[in-house]
């Protein structure tokens, strides 16, 4: 009999969705993994400008699955921009539950370009901007940001997954993470 994980992810974006099922699938290929994304409010701006209201976006989304969904796990994902000494970068905060341990993580920073910067801090979504810089339409919910400002080499759903797997960290070693 095969062993089934169910996964709800608090979002309809397939690369979320997508990388979800992907990371999971990575850290137990021996089961069937049903995902689905739900619509989760994020409670923050929907182009959060700073690492705090990127993860608590993550967390609110993950948090509403919990209360409102049954699943073996529960996942959520938020896309956001902050100033840097550096400059500008985008990034993600993972959230991610399962029974009563919950483990939040972060993608790796995208360098932003400072005209793309400036057009989110008037209030534009980053999607929409990369869209009109690119040429491209939803690029949010395809290769996003990511895939346009690395000629393709990586992808949002590449970082998410990636994202995913090391949040997954205390989930996998839970004897050493609940010391």
């Amino acid at each position: 009999m095969t062993q089934v994980v169910r996964i709800i992810v608090g979002s309809k974006n397939p690369v979320k969705v997508g990388a979800a099922k992907s990371a999971l699938s990575t850290l137990f290929p021996e089961v069937v993994i049903e995902c689905e994304g739900v619509h989760a409010p994020s409670l923050v701006a929907d182009q959060p400008m700073t690492e705090s209201e990127t993860q608590a976006g993550a967390v609110n989304r993950v948090k509403y699955c919990m209360e409102n969904y049954q699943a073996d796990y529960f996942l959520a994902m938020e896309g956001g921009v902050d100033l840097f000494d550096h400059g500008p970068a985008t990034f993600a905060h993972i959230a991610i539950a399962h029974k009563q341990q919950v483990s939040v993580g972060r993608s790796a920073l995208l360098p932003l370009p400072m005209q793309v910067y400036q057009a989110l801090t008037q209030g534009e979504e980053l999607g929409h901007v990369m869209d009109s810089m690119f040429n491209t339409v939803n690029i949010k919910q395809q290769g996003g940001a990511i895939a346009l400002l690395t000629q393709g080499h990586a992808t949002r759903q590449s970082i998410y997954t990636q994202a995913i797997i090391l949040a997954m960290a205390p989930m996998l070693n839970p004897e050493i993470f609940s010391l």
